[in-house]
């Protein structure tokens, strides 16, 4: 586990585990779940959190940019060219790169508009951005991405909030047989056991934000998640017995009494 190292764009991180930033009933709250969970890495509504007006409260009071990476994103956009504008306003206020690209097709559903995201990817990589894609859970999709320049895929679980777990299991498989790059869940994480799930399946990190901010008790719930993706990738690297269909038993045959 020494050498099991959780790295994106050459920068290492210690946590698997990405914490979103929205939904808590307050800065102080959100701030607790983050250190309880151990991440590293916080997503940042640009869109929807106050981060100029130093009148009301600020994110940045209770969580130290210098301490934790913030990972602006594109939430609440429709279209590329809001994206992108969303995208160069973080740069210009905080010198942000690393950046999480979501790109939404309705606001019924928030499944991604994956024309429009692949459009935003080739502009924010060509403009020196490094850029985590919010995206289907579709192997195709994937690796259009990733030949586009993508520092990250993050395939959908199931619908933004659903709590649904991961449905397409198959399909997760098969994006991380074919790529490369750090594989993150992003969406539909419902508690600890879709956490750990989706790091069993040999996901490289999991994004969540409702599953704690919306839980009864999310402090706890926050330290779940940080246990539970501990746990799956320890799995995942140990390695599954094979399935069968039939007992084994687990005594020795020979020198039986």
């Amino acid at each position: 586990m020494d050498k099991d190292h959780f790295i994106i764009e050459k920068k290492r991180f210690k946590s698997r585990l990405i914490v979103g930033t929205g939904k808590y009933k307050s800065f102080s709250e959100c701030a607790k779940a983050v250190k309880i969970s151990g991440a590293d890495i916080v997503t940042v509504a640009v869109r929807r959190v106050n981060i100029t007006d130093k009148k009301k409260p600020l994110l940045m009071d209770h969580l130290d940019p210098k301490k934790i990476t913030y990972m602006p994103n594109t939430a609440g956009c429709f279209t590329s060219n809001e994206a992108l504008r969303t995208l160069r306003l973080a740069r210009e206020i905080g010198g942000w790169k690393l950046v999480k690209l979501e790109v939404l097709g309705d606001k019924k559903n928030l499944f991604p508009d994956m024309e429009e995201t692949l459009k935003s990817t080739n502009v924010l990589v060509k403009e020196g951005f490094k850029v985590m894609v919010y995206c289907n859970d579709d192997p195709l999709a994937a690796k259009k991405l990733e030949d586009a320049g993508a520092s990250a895929i993050m395939p959908l679980a199931s619908p933004i909030g659903s709590g649904l777990g991961i449905l397409n299991k198959v399909n997760i498989k098969i994006i991380r047989k074919q790529t490369k790059l750090p594989l993150i869940i992003d969406a539909g994480i419902g508690d600890a056991a879709d956490a750990a799930e989706a790091m069993q399946l040999g996901c490289d990190g999991v994004l969540v934000n409702t599953a704690i901010a919306k839980s009864k008790k999310p402090l706890l719930m926050a330290e779940a998640m940080k246990l539970a993706v501990i746990s799956g990738r320890k799995s995942y690297l140990a390695g599954r017995i094979k399935f069968n269909f039939f007992g084994s038993p687990s005594s020795p045959k020979k020198g039986i009494i």
